[in-house]
């Protein structure tokens, strides 16, 4: 039995289950309310998994420092001089073993809460992949709930030199930490002392980071001297290697299905390769996706690093959005899978995450539909997972200022905010379509059909070819606005089509006889064509297809899905 196509569904759970209609700018948890595990219900989940998803991605489930703490709980308040906005990034984690307080409603329990969400998801047939945040923590950072034999990062470190392969840190031995005059000037009656300062995890081997640093955060040390030529420290194994495997294997432990691996690149391959090898030993069956925007290093963290999945953020996910503007001709796609030399079933396609701007968002597109045809090329173009983010499949636009993340596009992940149309479908727990307007139900059924075809034997399993090369230029088909391409295997053959224009397209799509062969389709005969999403159906002998084309009308932003048979 053949494996399904992975789909993800990428949701932050405190804003996912954030009912708060009206909530305050730069509002705190006690005025704006946070979602909670419990909010992601078995009724909510089992809506997510009809859309055709198998894997849900939670992020922000690993503690992450905040502003409000929990005192009565022994977790203290945060210094905002450090952390991004009062609800904190997710990416700049205060202790790895243990989960985001404000995620449970009972803040005891939150362990057994989040627990119990992995069941849930389990006992709904999906799997679970959460962030593995291995570069940089939190400038606070402090492990609470680590196991009792361990020691805490930095604590056996030897802070009065800049490097050495023992020590989780970095140092600037005889610097203190200079925060930006910006912060500071934010909160003129806090302080925050660092001394001697530690590298800042966006590589700033500096004491004094700047605003568009990652000054919330320390960078971790694998061994590798970056003020020395990058020389390379691995024999012995490193400590934080050591440190970072265990915390995998912990969370694996737990039934996490796969792990979401924040800038990867920034971690050397060498590890990747030892820690992957050493979970698969004892958890064969996770999966580990890396956040990698380098072209140049994809083969490397693949073969060598062992990831099964990559990013393509700068390839597909660039252009897609570049022809959905109109600044890029579709033909511009095939340019996409050509760059990666046999390495696409590695890659993982989306056209929303947390970091991306939203579809609907004036600063992309302005309407959530024009994504419908790259949400099918995303789809369909390989074997590889595809994923959409919370609130895509609603057209929800990320309207206004929250606090510390600005009106420009994306849904907040520093802040105690609300998501909209997420809220209109959440319906106070019911997770149905009675909120939404025609429009919004009309897109959410788009993305579930486009979804739930990605099984379809072909897509999951099948060869790719791309006919553009044969119809780029041609009179009959417009390769602006035009993307067509095959998918097929023994059993099932499939012609897809979209259409990224605004006005019905009336192409003659040309399968070139090479392609016939390939498909092993004997010449000449009669082929048929049936549309696998709506009552369409046509014919057209293989010398007519070949030498004049199949004659469409594909309406605008739309895509056909056209299964062949003889």
């Amino acid at each position: 039995m053949t494996k399904d196509k992975i789909i993800i569904y990428q949701l932050l759970p405190r804003l996912f289950g954030n009912k708060t209609k009206d909530p305050a700018f730069n509002g705190s948890r006690t005025e704006n309310g946070s979602g909670k595990f419990n909010d992601i219900s078995d009724i909510a989940i089992k809506e997510i998994k009809k859309l055709g998803v198998n894997h849900i991605w939670y992020t922000g489930i690993i503690e992450h420092a905040t502003v409000e703490g929990y005192p009565e709980h022994d977790i203290p308040n945060g210094n905002p001089l450090v952390i991004k906005g009062k609800a904190g990034s997710p990416y700049a984690i205060k202790d790895y073993y243990d989960v985001n307080p404000d995620l449970a409603e009972n803040v005891a329990n939150r362990m057994e809460e989040f627990q119990d969400l992995i069941d849930r998801t389990h006992e709904n047939g999906m799997k679970v992949v959460i962030d593995f945040v291995p570069n940089h923590l939190a400038r606070e950072y402090k492990s609470d709930k680590m196991p009792e034999d361990n020691k805490d990062f930095g604590e056996n470190d030897d802070v009065n030199i800049a490097f050495s392969p023992n020590n989780n840190y970095y140092y600037l031995p005889n610097q203190e930490l200079k925060l930006p005059q910006e912060i500071l000037s934010r909160y003129p009656d806090q302080c925050y002392t660092e001394n001697p300062a530690k590298a800042t995890g966006n590589d700033q081997f500096s004491a004094y980071p700047n605003n568009s640093d990652w000054y919330e955060t320390v960078k971790l040390n694998y061994g590798v001297d970056y003020l020395n030529d990058n020389a390379s420290h691995f024999d012995p194994i490193p400590d934080t290697w050591i440190k970072m495997k265990d915390i995998l294997l912990y969370w694996a432990e737990k039934g996490v299905d796969g792990f979401r691996c924040d800038m990867a690149e920034m971690v050397p391959v060498d590890f990747w390769h030892w820690a992957i090898s050493a979970v698969k030993d004892r958890f064969p069956n996770v999966i580990f996706i890396a956040e990698v925007y380098n072209p140049d290093l994809y083969e490397t963290y693949i073969l060598q690093g062992k990831f099964d999945y990559l990013y393509d953020k700068v390839g597909l996910y660039d252009t897609l959005k570049a022809v959905i503007r109109n600044e890029q001709p579709a033909q511009n796609i095939s340019s996409c899978w050509k760059s990666l030399n046999g390495l696409d079933q590695h890659m993982l396609r989306f056209l929303e995450n947390h970091d991306e701007q939203r579809i609907a968002s004036r600063f992309f597109a302005g309407e959530a539909v024009k994504a419908i045809p790259a949400m099918c090329v995303s789809t369909y173009m390989h074997q590889g997972p595809a994923m959409i983010y919370f609130g895509q499949e609603l057209g929800e636009p990320a309207e206004g200022k929250s606090g510390f993340s600005g009106d420009d596009g994306r849904t907040t992940i520093f802040d105690y905010w609300h998501v909209p149309l997420h809220q209109k479908w959440m319906n106070s727990g019911a997770f149905n379509m009675e909120l939404l307007s025609p429009d919004q139900k009309d897109l959410r059924k788009a993305y579930a059909d486009i979804i739930k075809l990605a099984q379809e034997p072909a897509i999951k399993n099948g060869a790719f070819y791309d006919i553009m090369w044969q119809n780029t230029n041609s009179w009959h088909f417009n390769s602006d606005k035009l993307y067509a391409f095959l998918r097929y295997t023994k059993n099932q053959k499939l012609l897809i089509i979209c259409n990224f224009d605004s006005q019905t397209q009336f192409p003659h799509v040309v399968i070139p006889s090479h392609a016939l062969e390939l498909m092993d389709i004997p010449r000449p005969i009669k082929l048929f064509f049936n549309n696998l999403v709506y009552n369409y159906s046509t014919n057209i002998g293989t010398e007519e297809l070949i030498d004049q084309g199949l004659k469409l009308e594909i309406m605008a932003y739309d895509s056909m899905i056209l299964e062949l048979n003889y």
